[in-house]
């Protein structure tokens, strides 16, 4: 194989997951460093549960971070159809080669006869396995288990002799399994559809992929995987295994449930997809370095599949955050604001009116407020304070604290300098503070603690002089004298 094509096959049965994106992450790293080509594929057949909602959105989160295919589902190419239901007509044509050329046969077996099976291994203390029973049926055997109605599933005919079975992994060397460890496994169910490790096959040697990348779990898969393309003269591709994913207990991170990680969900939370992009690319590789911060083309450059870890990579959701704070405040202003605007409407603190109207204002709010996120969901708590009327949590805690001469001096200290202001910038602002200090008989506890109350009706918040900043001398004046007509 000389041309580097590699794929991407979900399942669409559900959200996608963490895991399953950073699998996606890496073929495209490979691709796009290599020059290749990146399949999208869809594994539907498992008819229960895959519906074209969760192909969609397997395609919307893909998209979002930028990871485009070259070819496959809703792009096309030279080698579909890209739905493993659409190709169930060639499953069918390589099934019957395996039939003729003796690598596969029918069974019959019930499953209370399996059952059974397994039952009388595990009394003898024996790995649980299909004994063959339906290996060298007759053709009257056959018949009659026909004439029964029995539908059969096809399974492969195992070597009779052992032997071994090397998977040459490029990130885990080679990885030996004997053949005594597998039995007659099914390639085609009873239903008419293929098993994974058959049409995973024919699939990717129709397609052409020269580079298979996935996760460990599928590492047990290969060396049956490795028997069929023998079986079918194909070519080997280049395996690769991820590491696993873990959650911070060192478990295996869940796929479903309360604890589980969609990528949906990081995008509806406001996490930017260059952050989210950068974190899963660090989630089992690294530069080398302690650099963690890295762009999108930095990774393109310095991503080796060879140097991905055979440990297991540990999702750090606080890591995440940290890395998603860092590029919310890095990012253009403009776009921050177009992203916080839904949340701040969905909280009720602004309408669409309003963010059109005051779009000025609100920048200088959103700029302010993204100073204290991890994302953007947590904007409207910290942008509150500038979009609703003043309140204190206990307005007689506050009266008390505005009470006394020593505060209405500092607030009426305050307001003059402001006043003479030319540019309330937050250095300017800043510098005030300091002559209040310098200049007013009264401790720094006296000046700052009531002021940020009376401005905030808060205790602890952003910095005042970004918040004096943005709302204005008057406004501060106003809420300075509101604060003094609290304590009368």
């Amino acid at each position: 194989m000389n041309n580097i094509r590699l794929r991407f096959p979900p399942s669409p049965t559900g959200k996608i997951h963490i895991g399953n994106m950073r699998t996606a992450l890496f073929n495209w790293l490979v691709a796009r460093q290599k020059g290749g080509e990146l399949v999208l594929r869809i594994e539907d057949t498992d008819q229960a549960r895959s519906t074209k909602e969760f192909e969609d959105i397997i395609i919307k989160e893909m998209e979002w971070l930028g990871l485009d295919a070259d070819e496959g589902v809703s792009i096309g190419g030279d080698y579909g159809p890209y739905r493993q239901t659409e190709r169930i007509d060639i499953y069918e044509k390589f099934a019957d080669k395996m039939l003729e050329s003796g690598h596969a046969y029918k069974c019959y077996c019930s499953q209370e006869e399996l059952e059974e099976m397994r039952k009388k291994a595990v009394a003898n203390d024996k790995m649980p396995r299909y004994d063959g029973s339906c290996r060298n049926l007759s053709e009257e055997e056959r018949n009659a288990y026909e004439a029964e109605g029995r539908k059969p599933v096809l399974r492969f005919k195992m070597p009779e002799e052992e032997k071994d079975i090397v998977v040459h992994d490029l990130i885990r060397g080679n990885v030996t399994f004997n053949s005594s460890v597998l039995d007659d496994f099914i390639i085609f169910k009873s239903d008419g559809m293929p098993t994974y490790n058959f049409a995973v096959v024919i699939d990717d040697a129709l397609m052409k992929i020269s580079h298979v990348i996935r996760g460990e779990d599928h590492l047990s898969n290969t060396p049956k995987q490795i028997l069929i393309y023998k079986a079918l003269g194909f070519e080997l591709p280049k395996f690769a295994h991820l590491p696993l994913i873990l959650d911070e207990n060192k478990a295996k991170l869940k796929k479903r449930g309360k604890d589980s990680v969609y990528v949906g969900e990081f995008r509806e939370q406001g996490y930017l997809p260059e952050a989210l992009f950068n974190f899963m690319a660090l989630l089992g590789w690294s530069t080398g370095s302690e650099e963690e911060i890295l762009s999108r083309e930095e990774i393109k450059e310095r991503f080796a599949i060879e140097d991905v870890n055979k440990s297991g990579a540990v999702f750090d959701r606080e890591k995440l955050n940290w890395m998603n704070g860092k590029y919310i405040r890095a990012a253009e202003l403009d776009r921050i604001v177009e992203l916080s605007i839904p949340f701040l409407i969905e909280s009720n603190l602004i309408d669409e009116d309003y963010a059109e109207e005051n779009r000025e204002w609100l920048s200088r709010v959103v700029d302010e407020a993204r100073t204290g996120v991890d994302y953007l969901a947590q904007i409207p708590s910290e942008a509150e304070l500038f979009l609703t009327e003043i309140k204190f949590e206990d307005p007689e805690e506050a009266a008390d604290e505005f009470a006394g001469e020593d505060v209405k001096i500092v607030f009426e200290a305050l307001k003059e300098k402001l006043f003479a202001c030319d540019e309330l910038t937050p250095e300017a602002v800043g510098d005030i503070f300091s002559e209040l200090k310098d200049e007013l008989p009264v401790g720094a506890r006296t000046i700052y603690h009531p002021t940020r109350l009376a401005i905030t009706g808060r205790g602890s918040g952003p910095e005042m002089t970004g918040v004096i900043s943005i709302f204005g001398a008057e406004e501060v004046a106003s809420r300075l004298d509101n604060a003094l007509a609290v304590a009368e």
